[in-house]
């Protein structure tokens, strides 16, 4: 059985057209929507919107830890636009997850990452393409399970839920062979972003169950560049499966019953 694994997407739909290749399956593990491109700020629904100039300012800002300062240009910017915000941001979406999920390759099995929009999958999964949250399907013979979202930060993105909420989808999805998430579970190397210079939150509930059901492994993204792309819990390996948007490929998994 060989499976092709992809996380943060963000808006690769001409390498997410190709990410099935000899595969049996492909899962992705959210992120699929684009909203600023730290290496081309011109692109993404923030540069389009606003142009490249106030996109790399507004990097910047987020980049050196100015946080309120960024959310305040940001929200000028938003001001200045003839409407609302929020129709501007959902047409876009909307645009972004027409081409994504037509190109999508099937079957596949999909769960939500931090900056996605889950009210709005519906309107584009074709079928052979199955959204899991706090589920399990059984993929050559083996149970696999998905965990989808991020958890609260003062990044603020628009799919980030309680500690409490996220700890019920990792319960409820129980032990498996494989635990597909978009967030690492809390280990220190595996949270940590050598470029961007910072930890971003893992789920200590994830971690938890790890170590409780030992699955043979857990696939996750969210960490652009981190410390450590494995490592192991007992006998879990633990794999950041990479940033598509960025190198275009799927992580391939070989497995046997």
């Amino acid at each position: 059985m060989r499976i092709h694994v992809v996380s943060d997407v963000h808006g690769r739909a001409d390498a997410l057209a190709r990410a099935g290749d000899g595969a049996d399956a492909l899962i992705c593990l959210g992120d699929l929507i684009l909203f600023v491109d730290y290496a081309d700020p011109a692109r993404g629904m923030f540069g389009e919107l606003f142009g490249e100039a106030a996109a790399k300012e507004y990097l910047e800002l987020r980049a050196a830890g100015e946080y309120a300062e960024s959310r305040a240009l940001a929200d000028r910017l938003w001001a200045s636009l003839d409407g609302d915000p929020g129709e501007y941001i959902e047409k876009a979406v909307r645009r972004q997850y027409g081409e994504l999920f037509a190109a999508m390759p099937v079957p596949s099995y999909l769960t939500y990452g931090n900056v996605d929009v889950p009210e709005l999958w519906p309107e584009f999964v074709r079928e052979g393409q199955t959204v899991l949250d706090g589920q399990t399907a059984e993929i050559g013979g083996l149970t696999f399970g998905f965990v989808g979202g991020g958890l609260r930060t003062r990044y603020r993105t628009p799919n980030e839920i309680t500690d409490e909420e996220y700890a019920a989808k990792v319960a409820a999805v129980g032990a498996v062979d494989v635990l597909c998430c978009h967030i690492p579970p809390a280990v220190p190397e595996l949270l940590y972003d050598t470029v961007a210079r910072r930890f971003e939150r893992g789920s200590d509930a994830l971690l938890e169950a790890v170590r409780a059901t030992q699955p043979r492994y857990v696939l996750f993204g969210h960490v652009h560049q981190p410390l450590a792309a494995r490592t192991r819990i007992g006998r879990t390996e633990c794999v950041n499966v990479g940033h598509f948007r960025a190198s275009g490929e799927p992580y391939v998994l070989s497995l046997e019953e």
